[in-house]
């Protein structure tokens, strides 16, 4: 929303947002230049409110008053200590839209339990099983990833209680969890168990039912995803493109036919295209139209033509002593608005001047 336009105000406690501090253990000391804290609080202002005090309840309730939005992650519970739920805000300010993440929901057995993205987005919505084959345990998971998923579902529910505000002149409380947002996002596997009580299982790559829908490895140690999901049809070019009359034989001629003989399909193909360099196949995969993407590493994102040129990396705004520096830019566009991402603030840096507005 920073990013987007919006004055936020991050009210932090007078020991700061733990992310600050989250490459310490690494002796990075330095309370600002931590990029994970960098991509999440770009343009923000940092207020230090001690929300446990009577002044720092009653600097709160002056923030609000003037506020369209509050948003919080903090647990159901911390929020009714501290006079900040849905139901005590609202009641004083009608028109403020307020937008809450939790772990697991709001109602329920186990609402009170922290989530974090590990718990709530990957674990208990399913997301983390159901990426690896039966007998596997899940490898360990990047961070952030649920946290940013959730983070956008609810900016978008946001936008869409301001709208309805201007409307009726009501606010309304918006709320998603970590749960909810994993459970979305594997939405037609469980859509798929609950109208028929079973799903596929999920396979190794050499035993994948779609063998055109695969990862492979060239020659050059380089990877690639095949994108041939219309199987019948991206299979003549794929067989163009190696051209092996291996591939010509009855067993392979059908989308159901490979799907039975995937294995013995996946090791012919592996074979030749661990014969010829990446460039030498993306070649011919584009004269032969077969759909593919470069399986890039991170230093490769980085300096790829297409993600810089899609817009995905955003000039930051140093401080004063830091070097000009990039970033992950946030994922929406709007025409006719240049993102100029304000500065990473230091911690409290704008209490003076918020509290005393």
């Amino acid at each position: 929303m920073a990013d987007w336009g919006a004055e936020v105000i991050k009210v932090e406690p007078p020991e700061g947002d733990p992310q600050r501090a989250v490459f310490g253990a690494l002796g990075v000391k330095d309370q600002v230049a931590v990029p994970p804290f960098e991509v999440d609080n770009r343009g923000k202002k940092s207020v230090v409110i001690n929300l446990r005090s009577d002044t720092g309840a009653e600097q709160m309730l002056s923030l609000l008053a003037t506020a369209d939005v509050f948003i919080t992650n903090l647990r159901y519970a911390a929020l009714q200590r501290l006079g900040l739920d849905p139901i005590a805000l609202r009641q004083k300010f009608p028109r403020l839209v307020y937008g809450i993440i939790s772990g697991f929901g709001l109602e329920g057995p186990d609402a009170h339990r922290p989530g974090y993205d590990v718990g709530g987005y990957w674990a208990r919505s399913g997301l983390a099983h159901t990426m690896v084959p039966p007998g596997e345990e899940p490898v360990g998971l990047r961070s952030g990833q649920g946290d940013h998923v959730t983070g956008m579902s609810l900016a978008a529910g946001v936008c869409a209680a301001l709208f309805d505000t201007q409307r009726t002149g009501h606010g309304r409380t918006v709320s998603t969890s970590l749960l909810r947002n994993g459970m979305y996002n594997i939405a037609w596997d469980i859509g798929i168990q609950l109208r028929f009580g079973k799903r596929e299982r999920t396979r190794s790559r050499a035993n994948n039912r779609a063998p055109l829908v695969n990862s492979y490895t060239a020659g050059d140690g380089k990877g690639f995803w095949l994108l041939g999901l219309e199987a019948d049809r991206h299979w003549p070019g794929v067989v163009s493109a190696i051209d092996s009359d291996e591939l010509r034989i009855p067993e392979f001629q059908s989308a159901r036919l490979r799907a039975d003989n995937n294995v013995a399909l996946i090791e012919i193909m592996d074979r030749h295209f661990g014969q010829r360099p990446l460039a030498e196949w993306t070649a011919l995969f584009d004269h032969y139209d077969v759909w593919w993407a470069p399986i890039n590493t991170i230093v490769d994102v980085i300096v790829d033509p297409q993600a810089r040129a899609a817009g995905g990396f955003v000039s930051m705004s140093p401080r004063d002593g830091e070097a000009p520096y990039e970033a992950v830019n946030s994922p929406v566009d709007f025409d006719n608005y240049a993102l100029r991402p304000g500065p990473v603030p230091a911690l409290g840096e704008h209490t003076s001047m918020i509290l005393g507005e």
